[in-house]
């Protein structure tokens, strides 16, 4: 039996005038650009785990800074029961190095401009823009 919500954590990565996205290659957002994350190990922090995943997804090196929001992402069958429900702890994370590469469950890593992200000029996961908004102000 599955128990929801699944508890993971995405990093927000913000780079000057630029944030690191990833496209995803699998469901629920195949093929949308977001956050680099995934799920949370027990025993492991929302914060050791989106520096873990952006380190695996990008090859990226980040500091967790602190939470900006959590999301929950629930998805329903045609039938009406759940098909999953994610609880995501978004975490604001410092740059330290590295230059992004995709790995893992990942089939692009990149810097994407902030402007072309809050314009909404990407194909993106729900909310990205609105959390990017979170992070800049976070960082004001």
């Amino acid at each position: 039996m599955t128990h929801w919500p699944k508890l993971a954590a995405i990093a927000v990565v913000v780079q000057g005038d630029h944030v690191l996205l990833v496209r995803r290659k699998n469901p629920p957002d195949a093929g949308l650009w977001g956050y680099p994350g995934g799920h949370v190990d027990p025993g492991e922090t929302a914060l050791a785990a989106a520096m873990r995943e952006v380190a695996e997804e990008t090859g990226v090196t980040v500091r967790a800074g602190g939470y900006l929001t959590n999301l929950d992402i629930i998805g329903h069958h045609p039938d009406g029961t759940l098909e999953y429900h994610y609880l995501l702890a978004a975490v604001h994370c410092d740059y330290v190095s590295g230059t992004p590469q995709a790995a893992d469950d990942v089939s692009d890593a990149a810097w994407m401009p902030l402007s072309q992200v809050l314009d909404g000029n990407l194909n993106m996961s729900a909310d990205v823009a609105n959390v990017l908004q979170m992070a800049i102000a976070a960082r004001a």
